[in-house]
């Protein structure tokens, strides 16, 4: 698998797609929850500024109403500060910032949040910047006509307030993102651990060992009942698979008796041709059963008789046995004391299946070579025939598989031996392939 895939594979996990998802909906609730937080906050905030102003602007409606606006330093607008109740003189027109009495003497400094203009809208544009003031409006009537009080409060409390939600805000809802992410994370892998427990196991289950179950949690959960469910399915497939290898294994058995028979008889008629074809068509029959019975017996797991061996003698008595051909000759390389611990029947049989396919599509000579090397028995049997494809050199080890190649060859042979001679090698820990000069087997040697 490469990079990409296994990234791919690893985003599409259920773990991550549920911590994403959890991840998301959390951001987005809380996304709109300080949306909410922050302009409710901001509009209350705003409307107690107005409600401020407002009753500034009625408090100094008393004292407005005695102010004289005319042409002066600025023309638009009076700032007006109420007088303390010492101050019974009426106010009048004075400079800008500065409230005067009536006889001229400047009494104290105006107050900058009150402001009586004739021109709202403009006055209020210079005087109360938005977002800055809140602005809360009375009409008056002054000593020379109507006018607008206008009173102004800071909006610097609500910034300041809303800068303290902010910096709450900004790292916590991060934070909050991260610890919902970690949860979700913990908790979806801890409930789909008995998942991966139950996958690991049946990865493991092979047809040689049926027998295993996957582990069911205590919860009563769905997880519970999927391991359940498995667990029956593996009894039914149990069942299924020992009933399928009795019944080979049966029928191998019992038609070893007739078919030997039918040779015997075969063997004992007068020779022709038709009886020398009937005789050709019983061996393959004998040798399918053999196979088959073999195979039965791989599968059902029996167990070795094993015994130490010298792996050179079992390979030259079997390679000498091996169904020839008068014009191919089988030559032995044989490395003395390569002992291993095995069954000296189920060797025989792997050498004898290996010679058998070596000399059936051999030129004119196979060559059979035993050594140690490495730790290991290593077994080779080559041929100086065509040899097998590099794409079809895995498939030549499937039951009953064979190329067409070896069907023109020869007309015997069901493609059961080589599959067999790696089921030997594997049932003695070791490994059979097809390498670049031939077949290789290897076997770990005795200990000491």
């Amino acid at each position: 698998m490469s990079r990409w895939e296994w990234m791919v594979a690893g985003l599409a996990s259920v773990r991550v797609r549920a911590t994403v998802a959890a991840t998301l909906v959390v951001a987005l609730a809380l996304g709109l929850a300080a949306l909410i937080l922050v302009l409710a906050l901001r509009g209350s905030l705003v409307s107690v500024a107005d409600a401020e102003a407002t009753k500034k602007a009625m408090a100094a409606v008393p004292y407005a109403q005695t102010v004289e606006i005319k042409q002066a330093d600025d023309p638009e607008f009076q700032p007006v500060t109420p007088p303390t109740p010492a101050e019974t003189a009426p106010l009048v027109k004075g400079k800008a910032g500065e409230i005067r009495l009536s006889d001229g003497k400047v009494e104290r400094v105006a107050d900058p949040d009150l402001l009586v203009t004739k021109q709202k809208a403009a006055a209020a544009l210079d005087w109360a910047a938005p977002g800055e003031y809140a602005v809360a409006g009375v009409e008056v009537v002054t000593a020379t006509g109507p006018a607008m009080l206008l009173a102004r409060v800071s909006l610097d409390s609500v910034q300041q307030a809303l800068q303290t939600l902010y910096q709450a805000l900004l790292p916590g809802v991060p934070a909050l993102l991260l610890v919902v992410a970690g949860v979700t994370w913990f908790s979806v892998g801890r409930a789909l651990g008995p998942v991966a427990a139950i996958r690991a196991k049946v990865a493991d289950i092979t047809a040689r060992d049926l027998n295993q179950r996957v582990p069911v949690p205590r919860s009563k959960d769905e997880i519970a009942a999927l391991a359940t469910t498995v667990n029956g399915t593996l009894d039914r497939l149990e069942t299924a698979v020992e009933r399928h290898k009795r019944f080979v294994a049966d029928a191998a058995h019992e038609l070893r008796s007739p078919i030997a028979t039918l040779r015997a008889r075969l063997e004992l008629a007068e020779p022709s041709e038709l009886t020398e074809e009937a005789l050709a068509d019983v061996e393959r029959l004998q040798s399918l059963a053999a196979d088959l019975l073999m195979l039965a017996k791989l599968d059902a797991g029996e167990p070795l008789r094993a015994a130490e061996l010298d792996l050179g003698q079992v390979a030259a008595e079997a390679a000498l046995r091996a169904r020839r051909r008068p014009e191919v000759r089988v030559e032995l390389d044989i490395e003395p004391d390569v002992v291993m611990t095995g069954s000296r029947a189920h060797l025989d049989r792997l050498v004898t299946n290996l010679a058998d396919n070596a000399v059936r599509h051999a030129a004119s000579t196979v060559r059979v070579r035993v050594a140690a090397d490495g730790g290991q028995a290593v077994l080779e049997v080559r041929d100086d025939g065509p040899g097998i494809p590099a794409d079809q050199r895995e498939a030549v080890f499937g039951r009953f598989t064979r190329l067409d190649e070896a069907r023109a060859r020869d007309a015997g042979g069901a493609g059961l031996g080589l599959p067999i001679a790696r089921d030997i090698a594997h049932l003695h820990e070791g490994s059979l392939v097809y390498g670049d000069r031939g077949f290789v087997a290897c076997f770990p040697l005795r200990d000491g």
